[in-house]
Order: structure tokens, then C-alpha cells, then sequence
């Protein structure tokens, strides 16, 4: 990807797999105050978590789209409940060890087969 604002730091990380714990709202919350403090990264607000209404879309789409805002931008994750499957962006101006926050979100989803990531 061409990268048009060479002057400005960013670092992504797109991390996905299948998880084998119960996520609720509570669990997810957890977990991205948890990762933004593993790595060392600044929350100004609280995660907000939505679970659209049964009903509201595809069933195999059910699950959590969430977001923690970051002084340095954001986390977004989001959850197939049904597939237990996770997809997690980590969006940042400021570098963080992308192999930890990997390591951290493979251990708190108990993810034990392969867990997939893509720097961008």
C-alpha cells in the first residue's frame, strides 16, 4: 500500500482466529482495556460495545462490534458469536510490539489453532 503521508506515523495491525471462551460484553470490555494497557497505550473514554438485536441482520452475523478510543487513535474489534471468530484492529500514531499484542489477544480469546495477523 502506497503510504501518502509519509509524515505521519501509523501503525495497524489486523489480528483474527477462532476463539474457545464465552464473549460478553463484559469479557470484550476486559479485554480491550486490557490490551490498550498491555501495550501501553492510552484510553481517553470507555469501550462502547454494541450487539445488534436478533433479527437485525444475517443470524451467522451475530456477535460484538466494539471500539476503545486511544489518545493515539484506537482499537476496533469485532466477533462472529456464532463462528467464534474474532477480527481486532489496533490503529495507532504511536508504535507498540505488535508479537505482544498478538501473544495477549491469542491468550485472553484462548485461540488454539492458528491465529492470522496482517501489519498495514
Amino acid at each position: 500500500m502506497k503510504n501518502l503521508a509519509p509524515a505521519i506515523f501509523r501503525q495497524r495491525l489486523l489480528i483474527e482466529g477462532f476463539y474457545t471462551v464465552d464473549v460478553t460484553q463484559t469479557l470484550l470490555k476486559d479485554y480491550l482495556q486490557g490490551v490498550a494497557a498491555h501495550l501501553n497505550l492510552r484510553a481517553y473514554g470507555e469501550p462502547v460495545i454494541f450487539s445488534p438485536a436478533s433479527g437485525m441482520g444475517k443470524a451467522e452475523n451475530q456477535g460484538f462490534d466494539a471500539f476503545l478510543p486511544l489518545i493515539d487513535s484506537g482499537i476496533s474489534a469485532y466477533i462472529w458469536s456464532g463462528h467464534k471468530f474474532l477480527s481486532i484492529v489496533i490503529y495507532t500514531c504511536k508504535g507498540f510490539d505488535e508479537q505482544a499484542a498478538i501473544a495477549y489477544t491469542q491468550s485472553f480469546f484462548v485461540v488454539t489453532d492458528e491465529v492470522v495477523y496482517q501489519s498495514f
